[in-house]
């Protein structure tokens, strides 16, 4: 039972914990006025880093509403943390040429987080929590 509120808890944290640093790479994207590197023409969203702000914005949202959702219990919580991990993780690969220690990361903290909460985030594990 313990491992179950931990692998919760380790999810619903990095959930939330990768919500804030998208926020914060949306708003640097925002904010940056320096020079593009020359390679992120070739980039999946081309080389304005306003859309990429808007995506890691959306993005960071998800991850917060997940994070909420696991730390409440429910099976669609579960489901919804699993979903937004698994975005969390695309999200990062778009990086992978650029930032590629980071964007690992972030996959493999993302991948933990879809272990956990496949593993040990069911129902009956929440409802075993609460009874004891």
């Amino acid at each position: 039972m313990f491992k179950d509120e931990v692998w919760r808890f380790f999810a619903a944290a990095m959930l939330g914990l990768a919500g804030i640093l998208r926020i914060f790479d949306a708003v640097w994207a925002f904010a940056y006025n320096g020079t593009l590197p020359s390679n992120l023409e070739g980039a999946l969203f081309g080389h304005s880093l306003n859309t990429y702000g808007w995506v890691y914005l959306i993005v960071g949202i998800i991850l917060i509403v997940s994070s909420i959702a696991v730390v409440m219990g429910s099976d669609a919580g579960r489901w919804i943390g699993i979903i937004a991990a698994a975005i969390g993780a695309i999200s990062a690969i778009w990086w992978m040429p650029y930032y590629p220690v980071w964007s690992l990361t972030y996959i493999g903290i993302s991948a933990l987080v879809i272990y956990g909460l496949v593993a040990y985030g069911g129902r009956e594990a929440y409802d075993a929590a609460k009874t004891a």
